[in-house]
């Protein structure tokens, strides 16, 4: 399905069915969501990166006004929608200070909640060298790639690609590959920190036979 979008590309990935709150103060955003407030309609958050759209981002819906200031500055929460590519871009809309344009969207999200095994048994070893409490919850009706991607070391480049995989199974995939690489890090890490935590206690050592 194509439609079109009034598009507002920021440094990021959005996923579906994740909250986004934006502090809007552009001119041509506050124009782009004063419309949406005006009239109920979603816009596009197309990733940027390394000066250019690469073509993939998620459409997203407000989901209130926190607060608009004086100025015109808005504060605003938001919802991902689905994920689209986009097709055809206009810099600015005609008769418009933001930019836009046709997109095709892609199939909504799987929302059943499915986990595989080796992803949840490294995400579980992940937390515990961070030492920080796990609170992803496997019955959200979220796929759980898209909640966790932001939490597990991906950089945006990775964001990027796992927003372009059509399947869950496919992205559980790809966060299996990236955990199996970053777990050892972060295990090294800690066997360093160890090591400098015994410098300068008193050692008890073995006698070395000759």
């Amino acid at each position: 399905m194509e439609k079109f979008l009034p598009l507002f590309p920021l440094n990021l990935v959005v996923f579906p069915m994740e909250e986004l709150n934006l502090h809007i103060f552009e001119p041509r955003y506050r124009q782009l969501i004063n419309e949406s407030l005006d009239n109920g309609t979603t816009f596009g958050i197309p990733t940027f990166l390394d000066g250019k759209l690469p073509g993939f981002g998620t459409e997203v819906k407000v989901m209130s006004l926190s607060k608009r200031y004086d100025d015109g500055r808005l504060d605003i929460k938001t919802l991902g929608v689905r994920v689209f590519r986009i097709i055809d871009f206009q810099n600015p809309v005609a008769l418009k200070m933001y930019s836009g344009g046709v997109v095709a969207m892609l199939p909504e999200a799987e929302k059943y909640p499915f986990v595989m095994p080796g992803l949840l048994e490294r995400v579980n070893r992940l937390y515990e060298l961070l030492e920080e409490e796990n609170k992803f919850d496997i019955e959200k009706m979220q796929p759980y790639s898209y909640q966790i991607a932001h939490k597990i070391g991906l950089s945006v480049e990775e964001e990027y690609s796992l927003l372009k995989m059509p399947t869950e199974n496919e992205r559980q995939a790809f966060l299996i590959q990236h955990l199996e690489r970053i777990i050892p890090m972060l295990q090294d890490v800690e066997r360093t920190k160890d090591r400098i935590r015994m410098n300068g206690h008193f050692k008890n050592l073995d006698p070395l036979n000759f």
